[in-house]
């Protein structure tokens, strides 16, 4: 790698939470791969970063020069057989994530939406915004209207998350479905804290510190009476927030020069500066290897027929 440029393709506009990650990694990776490279972000925004995804696999070389960070829940749309999908998520290469997620509804607080119980009653629906299908702002609330009858309205199309958060404050939407860690950066911080938002719901197992008044998906469904067959489902839907922020390579990597990546990124993840760098942004930091990342994903896209069946009707636009 000595005297190259390694480039982090990011699926969404600058100033989200996955392009603030990658340039994190801008800062310390280069210092853990052999010969130094410059590490550089390229922003490629479309599709919930489908646009993205789809180069990663198709266009760019297997030499470990080109790197991506998207969606993680693009595989939603490879089961689904959309036609936008030119990849297999599986086949991708991975080489470690800096954190583990869970999911949040949050709501503007002037709205009458105090609860999922009042979106359940409410005649007209909430506005949610995403960047796009298989985002978290597209998952969560289609599994929060099909497990608890809370209807959502999702808005699609915006490039980045920022920009959801702008429309939020026009007032053009309502809410988004965002993960924690995404959440816990400026604006979302502030709002929660000025009261700007409120938090319906969480998708973790257990109500997180953050949230303590703030029910989990769990506690609605068994409130609410939720069949079995959907609860179980939970477990397939919810999973990306499990994968976290991966950092990936396109498919048919050498297995050598994929480890020598993999090595490079648990040093950095390791390294008390990077730590401290990430605790200073309020970011909590848990390692997952590449190849536990690659385990999740290859399992990721081996469903049955009928869990994809209800994947689509969940989904559906």
């Amino acid at each position: 790698f000595k005297g190259k440029q390694i480039k982090i393709i990011v699926g969404f506009t600058a100033g989200g939470i996955v392009d603030l990650w990658a340039r994190l990694f801008t800062q310390y990776m280069s210092k853990y791969i052999p010969g130094n490279p410059d590490v550089i972000v390229q922003n490629v925004p479309g599709g919930g970063s489908m646009v993205a995804a789809n180069h990663l696999y198709n266009i760019a070389k297997p030499d470990g020069l080109t790197l991506g960070m998207v969606s993680t829940g693009l595989y939603f749309d490879q089961l689904m057989g959309r036609k936008e999908v030119q990849f297999d998520w599986g086949r991708f290469g991975w080489i470690g994530s800096p954190v583990r997620n869970f999911e949040v509804l949050t709501m503007r607080a002037d709205t009458p939406y105090r609860s999922v119980e009042d979106i359940q009653k409410a005649s007209q629906p909430p506005r949610c915004g995403t960047t796009g299908t298989g985002a978290t702002g597209h998952y969560f609330p289609k599994f929060i209207d099909e497990s608890l009858g809370a209807n959502i309205q999702i808005v699609l199309g915006y490039p980045g998350n920022r920009d959801v958060e702008v429309a939020i404050e026009r007032g053009e939407v309502h809410c988004y479905a965002i993960t924690k860690e995404a959440f816990l950066r400026d604006p979302g911080r502030s709002w929660l804290k000025k009261g700007f938002v409120r938090a319906l719901v969480q998708g973790g197992q257990k109500r997180d510190p953050l949230f303590p008044d703030t029910p989990t998906i769990y506690e609605l469904m068994d409130k609410h009476k939720t069949p079995e067959e959907l609860k179980r489902f939970a477990s397939v839907l919810l999973s990306p927030g499990a994968i976290g922020r991966p950092l990936m390579t396109p498919p048919n990597m050498p297995a050598e020069r994929l480890k020598v990546l993999r090595d490079g990124y648990a040093k950095m993840i390791a390294d008390p500066e990077f730590l401290a760098d990430a605790k200073k942004r309020e970011w909590d930091v848990e390692y997952i290897s590449g190849e536990d990342l690659e385990a999740m994903a290859k399992k990721a896209v081996n469903q049955s027929p009928d869990t994809i069946a209800r994947l689509k009707k969940i989904l559906a636009e």
